[in-house]
């Protein structure tokens, strides 16, 4: 596929990703620090993104399911997890982190179990959309050097 194809499905897919919601400005931000000098910086902030997350999950998902629910510790898990949103530009996900935390502050476990499967939800479709897109930049800075 030649190169101007790649760099506009690439466009038109980051395009999408900001349209749809899934992110926002400190995604532009990491892009920006993206340089010859570190050309897989946005893949390997995102890599680490997505190991951490996964770590914060599964700490969510057993405080969800011991009892009683401790939601100070549960809010202070997706605090974290929320931070973590923040700083890639994971704008669904960060805000349903702020529902999620409304429900833990309102200590009802009903609400912090339906949030908690959206966080999930759109965190697993983001990822996807990320690979997709990475894979497409990443494809046409190949093909530029060839």
């Amino acid at each position: 596929m030649d190169r101007n194809r790649l760099q506009h499905q690439a466009a038109s897919m980051r395009r999408s990703l900001f349209d749809q919601g899934y992110l926002d400005e400190p995604f532009i931000q990491l892009e920006e620090l993206q340089d010859d000098a570190s050309p897989n910086f946005v893949q390997e902030i995102v890599t680490l993104f997505y190991t951490d997350s996964a770590r914060l999950i599964q700490n969510i998902e057993h405080a969800l399911n011991s009892r009683p629910i401790d939601f100070d510790k549960l809010d202070d898990y997706m605090h974290r997890f929320k931070g973590s949103s923040s700083s890639i530009g994971a704008k669904k996900v960060m805000n349903e982190c702020t529902v999620f935390r409304e429900y833990c502050s309102a200590e009802n476990a009903e609400g912090c179990f339906r949030s908690f499967q959206q966080v999930k939800q759109d965190h697993a479709i983001l990822r996807r959309k990320l690979e997709v897109y990475l894979q497409m930049v990443r494809q046409a800075a190949v093909s530029q050097t060839t």
